[in-house]
């Protein structure tokens, strides 16, 4: 049975103990029963898995002595997805999640002319992400950047691979066909209404490629779920 993961991000490096905030002590402790002597690990986001062991089972601020550290392998390489958030917060939620768990590195709020939500609840999604992150035993947090405008961040990517996905009728290569496996990647999602056919034509300027998902229409949760799964795929076929 896999041991449980609690997040630790402001475990100090090279610390031989750790007391957990509140609300991390109440979980493992109340709901899930752990008391002194058992092993858990922790987790702070950045690679670093901590083995433990429970020393003070305070449902408030439980306490344990770290007994072995280890630096896991960064994910490579590293995958990060632009998207335009839709006004509707609860499938933006549900992607965020699902992507997480599939892998992604970072994710890039896009802010496009067609973008329904610009402004979005940082903490609750960073939460999400979170928990994401331990649900799928993870140990790297993807980051969730602030939200940028749609010229900014294809004139400034600097990803060996550079690719937009859009519904415009010209001629695309299927996404999972043209990943080069392991290349730093890009991918561009656009909102509901798509990219405008000028956003497209800044995108190719800057190097970007064009790529499908399928023949079918997404919506865009479903677009950017669909790409990390295939990005995902990529590296592996």
């Amino acid at each position: 049975m896999d041991l449980p993961i609690f997040y630790a991000p402001d475990i100090v490096e090279g610390a031989t103990v750790y007391t957990m905030n509140e609300d991390t002590s109440k979980y493992c402790i109340q709901v899930l029963r752990h008391e002194n002597g058992d092993t858990v690990l922790l987790a702070d986001g950045r690679g670093h898995r901590y083995s433990t062991v429970i020393t003070d089972d305070n449902r408030k601020r439980c306490s344990v002595k770290i007994t072995h550290t280890e630096t896991l392998p960064a994910p490579a390489p590293a995958l990060r997805i632009a998207i335009a958030f839709t006004k509707n917060t609860s499938r933006i939620e549900w992607f965020l999640e699902k992507a997480t768990e599939i892998g992604i590195q970072t994710i890039i709020p896009l802010v496009s002319q067609r973008t329904e939500k610009e402004k979005v609840k940082a903490e609750r999604l960073q939460n999400i992400l979170v928990s994401a992150m331990l649900q799928s035993q993870q140990f790297y947090l993807p980051q969730l950047q602030e939200p940028e405008p749609f010229d900014k961040v294809v004139k400034n990517a600097a990803d060996p691979q550079k690719l937009i996905a859009h519904c415009l009728p010209e001629q695309k290569k299927e996404l999972q066909h043209h990943m080069k496996p392991g290349k730093d990647t890009l991918l561009l999602i656009g909102p509901e209404g798509d990219f405008t056919p000028e956003e497209i034509q800044l995108a190719l300027e800057q190097g970007f490629e064009p790529v499908s998902l399928g023949k079918n229409r997404l919506r865009t949760e479903t677009a950017g779920i669909v790409a990390v799964t295939l990005m995902n795929a990529a590296q592996y076929f």
